[in-house]
């Protein structure tokens, strides 16, 4: 992990700490990679409860609840799935955040339309997420690394914005 990865791993690990949050992964394409940059950090057992990789539809469906039609008419690479994953991830383990990936990582693809590098990302609660495309292809090792560290930023952004209103009370 690159010294900027390791300092976005600790201030989640820091602002979960802080708010007393727990948080699990569902990852596709990402194969627990982000679930890796978090425990990253000792002393992850205390709000990491764990993650689900559901590399193939079947698993999103069965693991996370991802809707079957949603899969079947947008394809498991959409904005909708990533969002579905989040939700599925904290109702199976039981957290109040998730973070999911789910896309093309290469070298091979899905429909002409998505293409390679093509990766949804999503995080936040049952009731709220912030999802991102990456649209990127630098060849799989570097697609997964990107979309690892995207993640975890864009999940740093999303537990920011919910912290601040804390730090206004305090």
């Amino acid at each position: 992990m690159d010294f900027e990865s390791k300092i976005i791993s600790r201030e989640v690990s820091q602002l979960l700490w802080e708010m007393d949050k727990t948080v699990s992964t569902a990852e596709s394409c990402t194969g627990g990679r982000i679930a890796e940059a978090i425990i990253a950090i000792p002393g992850a057992s205390k709000y990491f409860k764990g993650g689900i990789i559901a590399y193939v539809d079947e698993s999103k469906e069965t693991l996370l609840g991802v809707d079957k039609q949603v899969i079947e008419e947008q394809t498991s690479v959409c904005e909708e799935v990533a969002r579905q994953m989040v939700v599925g991830a904290c109702k199976a383990l039981n957290t109040t955040y998730a973070i999911a990936a789910t896309g093309y990582a290469g070298p091979t693809g899905g429909p002409k339309d998505i293409p390679v590098g093509t990766i949804w990302l999503a995080c936040g609660t049952p009731e709220k997420q912030m999802t991102m495309k990456v649209e990127e292809d630098h060849g799989r090792d570097i697609n997964l690394a990107i979309a690892t560290h995207k993640a975890m930023q864009m999940f740093l952004e999303f537990l920011k914005e919910e912290f601040h209103p804390i730090e206004l009370e305090g």
